[in-house]
């Protein structure tokens, strides 16, 4: 028997569609410490969404092409983010906190064509632009006249606002298989060449509905999300398609969001849910604590914070201020939301549709018990299935289950609780040792503002864990040591502390514990 129902497909376009149609007047904020704060309306992005549309055959855009954006959380990024998908084009943020190396091989991995560039990017885009042949076309936001670039022949540059200037918008936006390809995106490459993961309009929309859904994200339109997270990394985690949906105020802090200037934005724009990485927040508490007078976090609810398993200390501070702290666990894989928390405590429930396991070495499904450690592995319809045109893939799934590397419990009643990641997992003398457990218990100390915690060989051993921290006031090893061992077994205790001014992260502000371990063996610190 077949169904009565509609056959429509699930396209980015419809997000656009019911945000035009149904909250039009509803404010977002653009915001720009140079500038100025600009806002915009649902209508606004619908309207400049179809203009910049309207340029597409001056660019040579068509179904399939890929459009890459090195550019910040704009409004102009936001449009982006609509118009081409929803022409059958194909969206891929570039994550310009890479390398050149990687940059230029996502992009040439990506067979970008066209771009579009914030001017103060630009030179990012230059130095690697003799690598990609296939660029015929460079968008710039911002003042192309003043912008710094070299004239090539077989590129043609374009100014954003003269684009939209001669452009005649188009009406409908065009309708096709929901398994359409609609962007691409890149992890962050921390363990060797990024991979890339195409997303289908389709999973995007199922994505976006999910954390809106009661229970677990809940993106709401009577929120105010402040999006600190990068729209050039995993769609800002779905927030920009989300929040659209369902009719939110999105403030986008512009270029360059220093924790000075996401501070500035809380106090001036009232919002009253941050989203962004736990390394931002602990940058934004060191600001506010050296100039308390000039900031109000009076209007901050929430932190929704993601990206690692937070630090208690960080936690507790922005609890003492009023401001409850969120979780949650994904990966650039998988949309990269896959299960939410309303505590700091553990990364919370799966998301409706999406299925959790935790396996051992052979593969063998374990208990739900709250204790019991294994890999997790994760499906739905928003899990990649493969990786763009790479050979890693086949050892990333198992049986149509994605490997996360992340190694975790799952309780009785679904909540999940990463311990850490399986190639950070330290074993010495046949035992484990949790880094995330030591990290954790490190900045409880008052004099410990960063850490992160690494295995280095051992001949007797066969590896020992090494702390990289940042302090605020001299403390000695010993006492570093005493601290842990309040709570922690004596064979967990570092060896060695590294002091650092800054603890190196990756481009999306995660701990670089792959440079700290090379950097290690190559006896580049002491």
């Amino acid at each position: 028997m077949l169904t009565t129902m509609m056959d429509r497909p699930l396209l980015i376009s419809s997000l656009l569609w019911r945000a035009e149609n149904v909250f039009a007047d509803r404010v977002g904020v653009s915001c720009d410490a140079t500038r100025g704060d600009r806002e915009f309306t649902y209508r606004d992005l619908g309207a400049t969404a179809r203009r910049f549309a309207g340029s597409f055959e001056n660019l040579g855009i068509g179904f399939g092409t890929r459009v890459a954006t090195l550019a910040w959380n704009t409004f102009e990024h936001l449009v982006a983010y609509y118009a081409v998908p929803a022409c059958g084009a194909v969206l891929h943020t570039v994550n310009h906190r890479m390398s050149p190396e990687h940059i230029a091989y996502t992009m040439d991995k990506a067979e970008d064509e066209v771009v579009l560039i914030d001017a103060d990017l630009l030179p990012v885009l230059l130095e690697i632009l003799p690598r990609l042949p296939r660029i015929r076309h460079v968008v710039v936001i911002g003042d192309l006249e003043q912008a710094e670039y070299s004239i090539s022949a077989e590129v043609t540059w374009w100014s954003f606002d003269g684009l939209l200037l001669d452009a005649v918008p188009i009406g409908e936006f065009p309708e096709f298989d929901e398994t359409t390809a609609s962007s691409i995106c890149f992890t962050s490459g921390t363990t060797g060449l990024p991979k890339g993961v195409v997303y289908s309009h389709r999973s995007t929309v199922l994505h976006a509905m999910a954390i809106s859904a009661s229970g677990g994200v809940a993106i709401d339109g009577r929120h105010s999300y402040l999006l600190a997270t990068q729209m050039s990394h995993v769609h800002s985690w779905g927030v920009p398609y989300a929040g659209v949906l369902q009719g939110a105020r999105l403030v986008l802090p512009g270029p360059h969001p220093s924790p000075a200037e996401l501070l500035r934005i809380i106090t001036d724009q009232t919002p009253d849910v941050f989203v962004g990485a736990p390394a931002v927040a602990a940058l934004m508490r060191a600001q506010f604590d050296a100039d308390p007078e000039r900031y109000d976090l009076g209007s901050l609810q929430t932190m929704w914070l993601g990206g690692q398993v937070l630090p208690p200390v960080l936690v507790r501070w922005w609890a003492e201020r009023g401001v409850a702290t969120v979780n949650g666990w994904g990966m650039t894989e998988t949309s990269p939301m896959g299960t939410f928390s309303n505590s700091a405590d553990c990364q919370g429930r799966p998301l409706p549709l999406f299925q959790v396991r935790v396996v051992d070495e052979e593969g063998r499904k374990l208990p739900w018990n709250g204790f019991t450690t294994g890999e997790l592995e994760v499906r739905s319809p928003w899990v990649t299935g493969t990786y763009l045109d790479d050979d890693r893939a086949a050892e990333a799934f198992d049986a149509g289950w994605l490997r996360s590397g992340d190694v975790a419990v799952i309780h009785p009643d679904g909540r999940l609780e990463i311990r850490d990641r399986v190639k950070d997992l330290i074993k010495s003398g046949g035992e484990w040792i949790s880094s995330v457990e030591v990290e954790n218990q490190l900045l409880l100390h008052p004099a410990v503002v960063e850490a992160a915690v690494i295995a280095v060989p051992h001949e007797t051993w066969q590896e020992r864990p090494v702390a990289w921290v940042r302090t605020t006031q001299e403390v000695s090893d010993d006492q570093l040591r005493a601290h842990l061992a309040v709570t922690l077994p004596k064979f967990w205790l570092p060896d060695t502390f590294v002091r650092v001014d800054e603890v190196p992260k990756t481009s999306v502000g995660k701990l670089d514990k792959v440079r700290m371990r090379r950097m290690w063996a190559q006896k580049s610190v002491v």
